[in-house]
């Protein structure tokens, strides 16, 4: 079409021009004819250029100009490109106008930050939730705007992967979580939520779960002082020896649990990082590695490599209780032909503790949550063992108190792996004196 008309256009500059030489022949003017006549040509374009601009210019009031030739194509492109424009136009109006209700109806406030950390854009909950407002606030950094100092070690760590929970500036009863989302080049989105409920019914739980704790140890240690008491006495019909070793069992197994909940209760309650106590970490292996020894129940082979004389800086009761947990349980869940090896080095990374054993192992669908409270990955297994269910989670919390991290690594019927990692900064070099 384009070159059709192009072709058409050449041809009738060719033909003006044989005419004007034509008519400058037989008259005696030729130059004086030739240029006259493309002197009206270019006026004729010229005028053509000159509608064409106007239109532009005025395109939403008046109607295109009615050209011909290679002007009317020019038109008629100009026109479809505008139409194009104008819809695409209408459709990312109702694109945005449908975003911004499905903003409004988002329980979640929602932020999108610059390159900088600046406000960009927010919806109305977010306003309310951080106190944000419009207009005077699009542009300002969100750190200067959220000075919670929680909030701020966040964004400045870069790992996003778990939210943080910071108090409303408006309301300190108020709990919001910030999550950060990573997107495009640099970009930012920042999603808050109310968790106040959240926060206050964890909070209910745990006072539950420590005064039920507190409360059921006196009447068990009641109960278990009657029971031992029935159980030694020489005069007992035998029929009764069992029940009553049944119920000795029994009741020291409730014990345990009571006793790590409110181990695990202790540890919640306690706020920030675990103490600096310098912790020879060689030594509690050891005294750990004698008395399995001891048990007539353990694997074959329980061995204990210490590779380093570095003491560990934490709360000694805590770093007991990691490594205890974890000892207890490869040695419970190893048959007597197994193997348990435990370590402790140290490397330009941190301090490293680890126990393997050759036992039953985990499936791999039950090692995320095998930290859990009560989680247990054969429950049959785990009440013929006495286990209560607790011990993962009390490492847990104790590791997080002292910055450091669990890794597992298992296979079902080759064994496990517990892999404690703690930072460089807990990692204290033993004295040159108290070392010789």
């Amino acid at each position: 079409m384009a070159s059709s008309a192009w072709s058409f256009a050449l041809a009738r500059l060719v033909g003006v021009l044989l005419a004007a030489t034509a008519l400058g022949w037989l008259t005696g003017y030729l130059a004086l004819t030739v240029v006259a006549v493309l002197a009206g040509y270019l006026a004729v374009n010229f005028t053509r250029l000159y509608r064409l601009e106007r239109w532009l210019r005025h395109r939403r009031t008046e109607e295109p100009p009615d050209l011909r030739g290679v002007w009317g194509d020019v038109v008629a492109l100009i026109t479809r490109i505008y139409r194009r424009k104008q819809y695409h136009k209408r459709r990312i109006v109702q694109v945005f106008r449908e975003f911004r209700r499905m903003t409004t109806a988002v329980p979640d406030g929602i932020v999108v930050l610059g390159t900088e950390r600046e406000i960009q854009w927010f919806n109305r909950n977010a306003a309310r939730l951080l106190a944000l407002r419009r207009k005077i606030d699009f542009g300002q950094r969100i750190d200067n705007l959220v000075r919670q100092p929680d909030f701020i070690r966040y964004l400045e760590k870069g790992d996003y992967t778990v939210p943080v929970v910071v108090r409303a500036v408006y309301d300190i009863e108020v709990h919001l979580s910030l999550h950060l989302i990573a997107y495009g080049a640099g970009q930012r989105l920042l999603i808050v939520r109310d968790v106040t409920r959240e926060i206050r019914l964890e909070a209910m739980r745990k006072d539950f779960v420590a005064n039920a704790s507190h409360e059921l140890r006196s009447p068990l240690t009641v109960i278990a002082g009657y029971v031992d008491t029935l159980a030694d006495d020489p005069t007992l019909d035998a029929t009764w020896r069992g029940p009553l070793d049944e119920m000795r069992r029994q009741a020291d197994r409730m014990r345990a649990v009571v006793d790590d909940l409110i181990e695990l209760s202790r540890m919640e309650a306690s706020d920030g990082e675990a103490g600096n106590d310098a912790v020879d970490v060689g030594g509690m292996l050891a005294l750990l590695r004698r008395d399995v020894i001891a048990r007539t129940d353990r694997p074959r082979e329980v061995s204990l490599r210490v590779e380093s004389d570095a003491l560990l800086l934490g709360s000694e009761q805590e770093l007991h209780s990691i490594f205890s947990n974890l000892v207890t349980n490869a040695v419970k869940y190893t048959p007597a032909d197994g193997r348990v090896d435990i370590r402790w080095w140290v490397d330009a990374a941190g301090g490293h503790f680890s126990v393997t054993d050759t036992g039953l192992g985990i499936p791999r669908e039950h090692l995320p949550r095998i930290t859990e409270r009560f989680y247990r990955v054969d429950p049959g297994r785990s009440r013929s063992t006495g286990g209560s269910g607790l011990g993962l989670s009390i490492v847990k919390h104790a590791l997080q108190r002292h910055n450091a991290m669990l890794q597992v690594e298992s296979e079902e019927g080759r064994g496990s792996s517990f892999i404690c990692h703690f930072p460089a900064r807990r990692i204290l070099a033993r004295p040159a004196a108290a070392a010789g």
